[in-house]
Order: C-alpha cells, then structure tokens, then sequence
C-alpha cells in the first residue's frame, strides 16, 4: 500500500496557477496523510521491535548473570572461613557446614559410646553378682548332701543346739495352749451371749405372766449378773489370749528368724571350710596359691559372720527365756484368778483381778455403755 502510494505520487504532474505558485489539488491532502500515516506505523513498528530487543537482550543478560553467580558465587548452605585474607588459596578454606557434620557425629558417637558403657557397667556388675550368687549356692547345697549322707563334717555347737531345740518345742506347746485359750474364748462368748437372750426373754415373760412374775424376775436378775461377770472374764481371757499370741508370734519367731539365719551363716562357713581343707591337699604351685589365698580370705568372711550371729543368738535366747519367765507368771495368775472368782460367783474379786493387771473392759462393736453398765 505504501509502495503504491508512493508511485503514484511520483507520477503525478504538478500544476502552476496563475501566479507560478503550486495549486493545492484534492489529492494533496490524501497524499499527505498518507504521508503522515506511514511514518507514524513506522515508528511504532520500530519502536516495538526496539522495545523487544532490549527486552530480550537484558532478560539474556540477566539470565547469565544468574548462572555465573550460580557457577561461581558461593554457596548459600556453606559459609567459608578463610584463613590468610582475602583471595587466599583454597586450602584455607574450611565448609562450615561439614565443621557442623563432623560435631554433630562426633557428639552423636560420644553420647551413644557413654550410654553403651553405662549399660555394660550394669550387665558386668549383674553378671558378678549372679556369679557369686551361683558360686555360693552350689557350695552350700554340695555342703548339706554331703552332711545327709554323713560325708562331710559340721560344725556342731551342743550347748546352743540343745537351746535352739528347746525354743522350738516351747514354741509348739506354747501354740498348743494359744489355740486352746482362743477356743475357750469363743465358746464363753457364744455362751455369755446366750445368757443375755435369756435374761432379756425372762424379763419380758416377767411382765406378761403376773401369776409367775416374781420367779421370772428372780432368773432374768441372775442371768444379768452372771452375763455381767461373763463379760468380765472375757475381758480378762482376751488379756491372756493377746499376751501369749505377741509372745509366741513375735518374740519367740524374731527369736527364730535370728537362729535361721545363724544356721545358714553355719552351711556357709562349713562349705567354705570344706573347700579351703580341699585346697590345701592339692599342689602347691602359683596358680594354686592364688586360690588358696582367695579361699582364706572367704572362709574368714563366712568365719566372722558365723561367730557374730552365733553370738546374736546367745543373747536373743537369753532375754527370751527372762521375758517368757516375766509375762507368763503374769498370765498365769491373772488366769486362775479370774477363773476361779468367776465360777465362785465373787464378783468382788473377779473385778479386783481385773483392777490389779490394769484391764480395763470394753464391750466389741458399741463406743456408748452396753445395758450391763448401765444397770
């Protein structure tokens, strides 16, 4: 379109008026605005492929930029610590990032190498431990076969024996009589328990029958009185039952418990004693000797600990048999007195046993006086 404009503005003849001056035709102002027209769409063409170009030309620069700093810049994960200044070599150069691996493994390592020693510092000590356990029970249990099939010697101490042979005895009857008194207890309870329905049902029958009121009244007055000094022998009974249960139950047994653990100190110090005497048959080289010394060593241990229980249970059978002798005088007479003031009807005297060993009377299972305190 330009192209033809153009030619045919060139062919075009230009007319001369009558002053010489060019006459203005219709077509000049086409041509003009045509004129003006393509060189306002160059401009904008040129302008637009310039505007492109430049784009294009800084985004190529940018981009190059951006991978020679990714090429060559240092890394965002990694701080370099130079040594030597600025542009010294590169074997000044440390990564922090593996400064930061190497302490963390290194803390890593050190924490799991303590936590492992200390779980191992615990098997080992547990191993030792069932080690001596293991290695004292299999001399004691070779001691005691070889004592019940009269193999081995023991260590027998015939005075003490003999009192250890007592105690138990005496613990048995003393059990004897402790189950004996609680069923006594029982059964005047349940009777003294009976005597009370039956005053109770006199003194109704007192009331409802006038033709037998005074003999109703006599009975229903006496089994009050003998449900009354009932309970008070129970009260007294209950004092004995309680003294010889702490005597036999807890005495006697802490007695006892001391003698088992004297008679195991004795297995123990006559195994290591076997082995020792054992020892001292074979050879006499290095390796020997060593065990020979640790043998000693042991068999004094188990030595020292036999002689101090044996001396616990000298004293322990001592101040038993005194403290036995001191309760049981005391229980003994509280028993009989009471016993025989109650069957002799003495009321008097059965409240006085109970005044003179300080019992003081309680009825079970009531905190406000029963109807026989109240009388």
């Amino acid at each position: 379109m330009t192209e033809s404009i153009m030619s045919k503005a060139a062919t075009m003849e230009i007319p001369i008026n009558s002053n010489g001056d060019t006459g203005t035709l219709p077509e000049d102002d086409s041509l003009e605005q045509a004129a003006k027209l393509q060189w306002s769409l160059d401009e904008k063409v040129g302008s637009s492929r310039g505007t492109r170009l430049i784009l294009e030309q800084e985004g190529k620069q940018k981009k190059t930029d951006l991978q020679q700093v990714m090429v060559s810049g240092p890394n965002l994960n990694e701080t370099s610590i130079v040594s030597g200044g600025y542009g010294g070599t590169a074997e000044g150069i440390i990564p922090t990032s593996s400064m930061k691996g190497s302490n963390m493994h290194h803390s890593s390592s050190s924490s799991s190498m303590s936590a492992e020693e200390a779980t191992r510092g615990v098997a080992v000590e547990k191993l030792e431990t069932m080690k001596k356990w293991g290695l004292n029970t299999y001399k004691c249990t070779k001691q005691m076969i070889s004592e019940r099939f009269g193999r081995g010697s023991r260590t027998v101490d015939l005075e003490l024996e003999a009192q250890i042979e007592v105690l138990r005895d005496t613990k048995r009857k003393y059990e004897n009589v402790l189950r004996l008194a609680r069923a006594l207890t029982n059964h005047f309870y349940n009777m003294v328990q009976t005597q009370h329905a039956l005053g109770d049902t006199f003194a109704d029958l007192s009331q409802k029958s006038p033709e037998l009121r005074d003999e109703f009244g006599y009975n229903a007055e006496t089994q009050k009185l003998l449900c009354k000094n009932g309970e008070t022998l129970l009260g007294a009974i209950n004092f004995f039952v309680s003294s010889i249960n702490t005597l036999v139950n807890k005495t006697m047994e802490d007695t006892l418990m001391t003698i088992k653990m004297y008679e195991n100190a004795r297995l123990e110090y006559d195994a290591y004693r076997s082995d020792l005497e054992e020892l001292s048959l074979g050879p006499r080289d290095a390796v020997a000797m060593a065990r020979i010394e640790a043998a000693q060593q042991q068999y004094q241990t188990q030595k020292d600990k036999y002689e101090r229980l044996r001396s616990d249970v000298i004293i322990k059978l001592k101040f038993l048999e005194e403290n036995k002798v001191k309760v049981m005088h005391k229980q003994l007479l509280l028993f009989h007195n009471a016993i025989s003031a109650y069957f002799a009807g003495n009321q008097q005297q059965l409240e006085q046993t109970l005044k003179q060993f300080n019992i003081k009377l309680r009825p079970p299972g009531a905190d406000k006086p029963s109807w026989l305190e109240e009388q």
